[in-house]
């Protein structure tokens, strides 16, 4: 951590004067190239597990704890600038001096800004179920019910799960985000920092004004889900005129997770 917490001070001055360390698994041959994935809001690593086994067999996979997510450090300031200055840190500290990459829901908005200020550092991208454009839901009612969630009362997560039933019913999302609920000493805790999400949520539904830069004309993929309606194509093509949109079938937002095997294939097709 020491070497880390150096190149950092070493870094500062720079665009990277806000970038924190991110926690990080890894996966796969070193010799291999090299390929990060970035996670969703209220995800970690540990969600893309599975997926990073498969695609170990031909990558080097880095899988990154977003900033106030899983592991990583927690911080007041959460926006896809400060998200993509951690993307940076993490390439020069692990030498790395591009790669490919995998962003889904948030982690593909950070992945976009990225690639936009630094696309000499991207070789291929796949962007998964969502768009470079602003949306209009919000996060209140989400983080709010998780907030009143009486951790104190609570024994086990069984508890955790009906007490959440009402206002989050789909039970999948409610496994996703229990996730983030551990047992430290015998009590329950939030991994994540709700105060910090409630504060920084509508960062997350934006996307940063993108006047005064150029497009990326890479070849980039965004592959979404058959039920999902995050892709929107007049703004993936404004900002990336060579972009290839594919969908998969059966399969919402959530594409990774509903269909990993046609998820991995379009992936390895696509980077190569």
């Amino acid at each position: 951590m020491a070497a880390v917490v150096s190149l950092l001070q070493l870094f500062q001055g720079k665009s990277m004067s806000k970038a924190i360390p991110l926690h990080f698994a890894e996966y796969g041959q070193a010799s291999l190239p090299a390929l990060l994935i970035i996670h969703g809001f209220f995800a970690s690593s540990r969600n893309w597990r599975q997926i990073a086994k498969k695609l170990a067999e031909y990558y080097h996979v880095y899988v990154l704890d977003m900033r106030n997510h899983g592991e990583s450090p927690h911080t007041e300031e959460m926006s896809y600038p400060e998200m993509a200055a951690d993307i940076e840190l993490f390439l020069d500290t692990h030498n790395l001096e591009a790669a490919h990459f995998i962003g889904h829901s948030m982690g593909g908005k950070a992945l976009m800004w990225f690639a936009l200020r630094h696309p000499e550092r991207i070789n291929r991208q796949v962007i998964v179920d969502i768009s470079p454009v602003s949306y209009q839901h919000s996060f209140d009612n989400l983080i709010s019910a998780l907030q009143e969630l009486p951790l104190e009362q609570l024994t086990n997560r069984k508890q955790a799960d009906d007490l959440l039933s009402g206002p989050i019913p789909e039970a999948s999302f409610r496994q996703f985000l229990l996730q983030n609920l551990v047992l430290k000493e015998g009590k329950y805790t939030w991994r994540i920092d709700l105060a910090i999400f409630a504060k920084t949520a509508d960062n997350i539904i934006t996307f940063p004004e993108v006047e005064g830069l150029w497009s990326d004309t890479h070849d980039v993929l965004f592959l979404g889900g058959e039920m999902s309606d995050y892709i929107k194509e007049a703004a993936v093509y404004a900002l990336f005129p060579n972009a290839q949109i594919k969908t998969i079938a059966a399969a919402g937002h959530w594409v990774h997770a509903q269909q990993p095997e046609a998820f991995c294939q379009a992936v390895v097709d696509f980077l190569g």
